[in-house]
């Protein structure tokens, strides 16, 4: 996809839409004064049809092939929130007059910040790929997704830059974006730890980052107790991955950041099984491992100034005569002994194998999982936001805060020690499930948080409820890549050696 930048004359380009992105108090009235499209005047339009709520479009068919078709995006009133999804729905919901090339129309924004204006195209251009993406993988007739050739940008007062770089930045991330949801789409027995791997391996190669995959006589030889106990019931070894980005300029203040993902594959619950109408969805149970591996893979990409560190600990959950039994007691990575109450509460088990290798072998600045973890948190919070459980408040303000500027909003829950009497063992050190079934996302984050060593900027966060389900581009639940654009985000101000300690 190219990208360039013209002058406010739109009469020489050779394009049949243009894109008007609509700020909510814009007066309406003097609209086509103010950009003068090509052809407008020929267009019958109604200023009362269209607010420029968040949102909110209104395409503009033209009357003939000479004429332009006009798609205005409404952004509601700043700070404008979600632009990636505002631009995702528009782009699918008309996408067959996307053509070889648009033009985006900035003149009506109001802003003189050069860093917001390149958020605002590298927003548009996620939202128009993804928009375009295609999610039949496996049909026979599935066709590839079509972009347009060429994107133009009207300057308005913006620097050239800002706006090439925001758009370059947007293709890159969306890229990687497309294909975390693939991924996360794809089901158990096209998406077995050996894929997962493969996935980790060509994105390695292609980025250039290194990658050490731990077979099960790894596993065993180095003590993943936990992991090897879920992987117990399973036809298909476990693995775990370890990625190691470094950048080569990263100067004094390098900070170092390690990420732990849930892999698990498939989930049945184990021995405690779970329910026919929830089960189909557990083809999503790796979403917070696919964010990790996208996050290093765009992290490489985009040359990141911050050290990354991906550890995916994965395997799927099956039930099998050899399956780990409720009651059992467990080994673990970090030496600490687990009774196992529930075998649906495996996640937490395989995360606690590898935040336990992160403190050991891993020195670092911040600490962080993401996992599919509670149908809790999705009580607590629905779909519209995951739940982030830290000790540490600026670690919790800073993610919070590039949460609402991706769109992929986190809030904060309690992790006092007043919840660890739910998860006090009499047999072993510890219990994966809580005495009584309550606070259930806040007893696991206290679960994983002894395995952890008091790291003192440590976050969890559950994306239960945000990984897998409406999205627009399918009919049906998808992945959603939650995660990938927040990280990317926190880790983009982090290289800026923002105040987040």
């Amino acid at each position: 996809m190219k990208f360039s930048v013209s002058g406010h004359d739109l009469n020489d380009l050779n394009n049949n839409l243009f894109i008007v992105p609509v700020p909510g108090d814009t007066d309406m009235t003097h609209i086509w004064n103010r950009i003068k499209i090509p052809g407008a005047e020929y267009v019958p339009f109604s200023h009362s049809q269209f607010k420029a709520k968040a949102g909110e479009t209104l395409h503009l068919i033209p009357r003939s092939k000479n004429e332009p078709c006009i798609l205005l995006v409404g952004l509601g009133k700043k700070p404008y929130q979600d632009l990636k999804m505002t631009f995702l729905k528009s782009t699918h919901t008309y996408k067959k007059w996307f053509a070889t090339q648009i033009t985006i129309i900035l003149d009506l924004l109001e802003t003189e910040d050069e860093a917001s204006i390149s958020f605002f195209a590298e927003s548009a251009i996620k939202g128009i790929v993804l928009g375009l993406h295609e999610p039949a993988l496996y049909k026979e007739d599935r066709k590839e997704a079509i972009y347009p050739q060429h994107v133009s940008f009207t300057r308005g007062r913006y620097a050239e830059e800002s706006i090439l770089n925001g758009a370059h930045k947007g293709f890159i991330k969306a890229e990687t974006i497309g294909k975390v949801i693939d991924l996360v789409n794809a089901p158990a027995n096209y998406k077995t730890p050996v894929e997962m791997a493969e996935w980790m391996k060509r994105s390695a190669n292609s980025r250039n980052y290194k990658l050490m995959v731990l077979e099960k006589k790894d596993l065993i030889e180095q003590g993943w107790h936990a992991l090897l106990a879920v992987n117990r019931g399973s036809e298909i070894p476990a693995k775990c991955m370890i990625a190691e980005y470094t950048p080569k300029h990263g100067g004094e203040n390098l900070k170092t950041v390690v990420l732990v993902g849930k892999g698990v594959t498939f989930d049945t619950g184990g021995l405690s099984i779970k329910t026919n109408d929830t089960m189909y969805y557990m083809k999503s149970d790796m979403g917070g491992a696919a964010a990790v591996m996208g996050t290093i893979d765009l992290a490489a990409a985009l040359k990141l100034k911050v050290k990354v560190v991906a550890i995916v600990p994965t395997t799927d959950n099956s039930v099998d005569a050899l399956a780990i039994k409720p009651g059992e007691v467990i080994n673990s990575y970090s030496g600490k002994t687990i009774e196992v109450i529930n075998t649906d509460a495996e996640g937490r088990l395989i995360l606690a194998d590898g935040l336990a290798y992160a403190i050991k072998n891993h020195p670092c600045d911040y600490l962080i999982d993401l996992a599919t973890l509670t149908g809790n948190i999705v009580l607590a919070l629905g779909t519209e936001a995951a739940g982030i459980m830290t000790q540490n408040d600026l670690l919790a303000e800073s993610l919070s805060a590039s949460g609402q500027s991706t769109g992929e909003k986190l809030w904060r829950m309690p992790v006092w020690d007043d919840y660890k009497k739910h998860i006090e063992s009499d047999i072993a050190d510890i219990k994966n499930l809580g005495s009584k079934p309550l606070a259930g996302a806040i007893t696991s984050a206290k679960f994983l948080e002894f395995f952890t060593e008091g790291h003192p900027a440590y976050a969890h966060i559950d994306i239960a409820g945000t990984a897998f389900g409406a999205y627009p581009t399918t009919e049906g639940y998808s992945g959603t890549a939650f995660g990938v654009d927040l990280l990317i985000h926190w880790l983009e101000k982090l290289q800026k050696d923002e105040k987040t300690e």
